[in-house]
């Protein structure tokens, strides 16, 4: 059940109608516990990937388990849900009631390494296990190469840093423990940023959860419309030049060089749109619920410089990287080599989380090298006269965005199979070189192009994207009379209509 999906519509209709009409608070947070893991349920029966029609009720595993019939794949994933809030809702407890400095760190350790380690399990075992069979058929030792048929849960990702978020700041004394069971499950489970985020913290949505909410502090026409944009960007925008993307990725080095840059460029365009996309449905959900969730994108590609850029992309996992992990390795204290130490730590494990790949640990890695050059270049310039900073001005955004559709093209690149015989067909390193070399040495042999249509598509989203980071198109629409807004929603998700594919692609980050 995607965000994007008529079943969707249905399912929130009636979540935030039944909610709003409850009287009390717990019989709400109740009322949206239970929502939130049918919402779940609905996930692992049917896959987030599943783009049919066809529907996929939870107590089809009641009905499995009554005749006896081989469970839906992942049924078990609820349970890791489940045992990640019951372990950190003791742990908080233990943390409180811990009368010495070493028991509150004993109970701290507990989260960290059960959380962790249940991640690493799910997410990294085949990682660990292909990475070491290369390791010794590289020094010429032959083993046969095992992988373990491993599921990797939903969103476990994003919940266990959300967990342990709680702990670690009820070990440093920043929150209180919650003595409600309900409260942490809550928020652990809040079905819109369950299965990719924003990552919330304990430290900002807990607070929430203890105060009934108002209607009338809800926005309706600011939620509606954020939805409606989340919405285009994902159905109408991601998902129609995937395509686009899929072709050139599979095969670049049979296109020109034009069409190299609108592969990597679309690409760049597809990933912010599939992922804001759904930070945006999922942040208006929660408004329309009553409670706010974490910004997550502030127009990253509008940077000036690469520290400023991951100041706005995915800012939920880069500030609860920067506050748990680079500043608990010791931040910028000390000498330079010394931070940079931390800085590329946070940044190769930031790498490794969004995927068990050795191409989105060097596509860290690359990132952490231009955030350590982005500090020195800054501190070489710092005194340079205003003719510097005037062409700056100017250059600064194209040379920021440049470095990432670079740096993008590790996240892409990947092994390409014949759809038959099941063989490498193009690796995922020849094709990273194909592309690198098209984009950064401007060199390619390939004869085949998109058109033209390609270009002015691009374009047509920049100038749109453009106007509205200067603000341009955000405040008009709250000044007209609602009847002209409902008119114009509805035209709006009509014309919508129109362009979205026949079947919805999953959302990228479905896949962390």
């Amino acid at each position: 059940m995607l965000f994007v999906q008529f079943r969707f519509f249905v399912f929130f209709l009636v979540v935030c109608c039944v909610h709003w009409a409850l009287r009390t608070n717990t019989s709400r947070k109740v009322w949206l516990l239970l929502c939130s893991h049918f919402f779940y349920a609905c996930l692992f029966l049917a896959g987030p990937d599943s783009a049919s029609s066809e529907t996929f009720p939870p107590w089809i595993f009641f009905e499995k388990l009554r005749d006896h019939q081989p469970l839906p794949t992942g049924w078990w994933f609820p349970f890791v849900l489940w045992g990640s809030t019951i372990m950190d809702y003791f742990v908080g407890l233990g943390i409180a009631d811990a009368k010495s400095d070493a028991r509150r760190r004993a109970w701290l350790l507990v989260s960290v390494c059960v959380n962790l380690g249940v991640l690493g399990f799910f997410k990294y075992s085949n990682f660990a296990l292909d990475s070491v069979h290369h390791m010794l058929s590289w020094l010429g030792l032959h083993t046969s190469k095992h992988t373990l048929a491993i599921f990797l849960p939903y969103g476990i990702s994003f919940y266990t840093f959300q967990s342990l978020s709680y702990s670690i700041d009820v070990y440093r004394r920043r929150l209180q423990p919650a003595r409600s069971f309900l409260d942490l499950a809550f928020f652990i489970s809040f079905f819109p940023q369950l299965v990719a985020g924003p990552i919330v913290r304990a430290m900002t949505f807990l607070p929430q959860v203890f105060v009934k909410r108002v209607w009338a502090n809800v926005n309706v026409r600011a939620c509606v419309a954020l939805f409606f944009i989340g919405f285009v960007k994902k159905a109408c925008l991601s998902d129609n030049i995937a395509p686009v993307v899929d072709a050139y990725f599979s095969a670049p080095d049979r296109y020109n060089l034009y069409s190299s840059f609108i592969g990597i460029l679309y690409y760049a365009v597809q990933v912010y749109c599939d992922f804001s996309g759904y930070t945006d449905m999922a942040i208006a959900c929660a408004r329309l619920l009553g409670y706010e969730l974490t910004p997550n994108f502030d127009y990253p590609y509008f940077s000036p410089n690469i520290i400023d850029f991951w100041r706005r992309w995915h800012i939920s996992l880069s500030t609860w990287l920067r506050d748990y992990l680079y500043i608990s390795l010791g931040g910028n204290r000390g000498t330079k080599l010394f931070a940079f130490r931390n800085l590329m730590i946070t940044m190769l494990l930031g790498g490794l989380w969004h995927g068990a790949s050795w191409n989105f640990v060097f596509w860290g890695g690359v990132n952490g090298l231009a955030l350590t050059f982005n500090r020195y270049w800054q501190s070489l310039t710092a005194d340079w006269g205003p003719a510097y900073k005037r062409v700056m001005s100017w250059v600064a955004v194209p040379i920021t965005f440049y470095t990432f559709l670079v740096t993008l093209v590790f996240v892409r690149a990947r092994d390409v199979y014949h759809g038959a015989s099941g063989t490498v067909t193009l690796s995922g390193t020849r094709a990273a070189g194909e592309v690198l070399n098209a984009i950064c040495l401007f060199n390619t042999t390939g004869r085949e192009s998109f058109t033209i249509h390609c270009l002015w598509l691009f374009v047509a989203i920049a100038l749109i994207h453009y106007a509205n980071y200067r603000r341009w198109l955000s405040t008009w629409w709250q000044r007209i009379p609602y009847w002209a807004f409902a008119a114009l929603l509805g035209i709006g998700f009509a014309a919508a209509l129109v362009f979205v594919p026949a079947r919805y692609k999953p959302f990228i980050y479905f896949q962390f």
